[in-house]
C-alpha cells in the first residue's frame, strides 16, 4: 500500500516512520524541504497509485482548510482524504460536503499517543463510512499499537464523530492532568512532612487506582526537575477542552471537573503556580508542547 502524507511536524513525520516501518510506502509533503519527499502536494499526488490516499496532519483550521482545498483541485474522484489534526468536528461536515461533490472521499481521525506514538502506537478515533474504514484498516493497524484492535481504534461514527470523540479525550485528558497537578502543589507545599515528593509519584505507578499512562509521564517529569524550578506555570490549551465544554453546554451535560480544568489554565496565565508548573511538564511529556523557561 503506497499513502500520502501532508504534513511533516511531530506527529506526521513519526506516522510517517511507523507506517513504513511497518511496510507502508509513504510519499510525504512539507514546506520544509530538509523533511519532505516531494517538491509539492501536486508531485505528491503524481507519486502515489489511484485511488489515491493522502493523510494531512497540519496544524487545525485555516492551514488544514487551505491544505484540503488545494487537495479537491488535483484529487479524483475515488480518491480519500483522512484529516489527523485536532480539528472540530462541525468542521468535518463542511469538507466532507466539499469533497464528495467532487466524488473525493473523506474521513476524520481522532489521533492520540503524542510524541511517543511511533514507538508505542496511537490510539485512533474515526469517523467516515465503513467502506472508507476498510479502505483504510492496513494504515491503521500499523498506526495503532499491538493487541486486540477494539482496545486500540474505534469506528466512532459517521463524518465528524472521530474528531468528536478526540475532543471529548481531550477533554478527559485536562481534567486528569489538572487532578495530577493539583495533588503535586499539595504534596510540595508541606515540605515540614514529606521530604519525596518524586517518590511519591513513583510509587503510585504500581497497584493504585491513579496508575496511568499520564502518571508515569509525571514521573519522567519529575525526574528531569524534581521541583519544576525550569518550567514556568503557564499553559496554553489547543482547542479541544473548550469545544468540550461549549458541547456539554449545548447538550445540557454537567462537566464540572473539564470546565475546572480549563479555567486553571487560564488562572496560569496570571499567576505562576507548582499545580500549572505540573501540567505544564505533562503537556510536554506526552505531546512535546512547548514550556515557558522560567527566568
Amino acid at each position: 500500500m503506497h499513502i500520502g502524507i501532508v504534513g511533516l511536524g511531530k506527529m506526521g513525520a513519526n506516522m510517517r516512520t511507523r507506517l513504513r516501518e511497518g511496510g507502508i510506502e509513504v510519499t510525504g509533503f512539507d514546506r520544509n524541504p530538509e523533511v519532505s519527499d516531494a517538491a509539492s502536494t501536486i508531485e505528491l499526488i503524481q507519486a502515489l497509485p489511484a485511488p489515491r490516499v493522502v493523510w494531512v496532519m497540519v496544524p487545525a483550521g485555516a492551514i488544514t482548510d487551505s491544505v484540503i482545498l488545494e487537495l479537491s483541485e488535483h484529487l479524483e474522484a475515488g480518491d480519500l482524504v483522512i484529516e489527523g489534526g485536532n480539528s472540530r468536528f462541525t468542521d468535518d461536515f463542511r469538507r466532507g460536503e466539499m469533497l464528495a461533490a467532487k466524488g473525493i472521499d473523506y474521513m476524520d481521525v481522532g489521533v492520540s499517543g503524542g510524541v511517543w506514538g511511533v514507538q508505542n502506537g496511537y490510539g485512533l478515533m474515526v469517523g467516515g463510512t465503513a467502506e472508507n474504514v476498510e479502505r483504510a484498516m492496513p494504515i491503521f493497524d500499523v498506526l495503532r499499537p499491538e493487541g486486540p484492535r477494539e482496545e486500540s481504534f474505534v469506528h466512532a461514527g459517521g463524518i465528524g464523530a472521530g474528531h468528536y470523540a478526540k475532543m471529548v479525550h481531550n477533554g478527559i485528558e485536562y481534567a486528569m492532568m489538572q487532578a495530577y497537578a493539583e495533588g503535586y502543589e499539595l504534596l510540595a507545599k508541606r515540605s515540614d512532612l514529606i521530604d519525596d515528593v518524586p517518590g511519591i509519584f513513583s510509587a503510585w505507578q504500581r497497584g493504585t487506582v491513579v496508575r496511568s499512562w499520564l502518571l508515569e509521564l509525571m514521573v519522567r517529569a519529575l525526574e528531569a526537575d524534581p521541583t519544576l524550578a525550569d518550567i514556568e506555570g503557564y499553559v496554553e490549551d489547543s482547542g479541544e477542552g473548550r469545544w468540550t465544554i461549549e458541547e456539554a453546554i449545548a447538550n445540557a451535560v454537567p462537566v464540572p471537573a473539564i470546565s475546572a480544568s480549563i479555567f486553571a489554565r487560564f488562572v496560569s496565565r496570571q499567576d505562576d503556580s507548582p499545580a500549572m508548573k505540573a501540567v505544564a511538564a505533562l503537556r510536554n511529556q506526552f505531546g512535546g508542547h512547548s514550556v515557558k523557561k522560567a527566568d
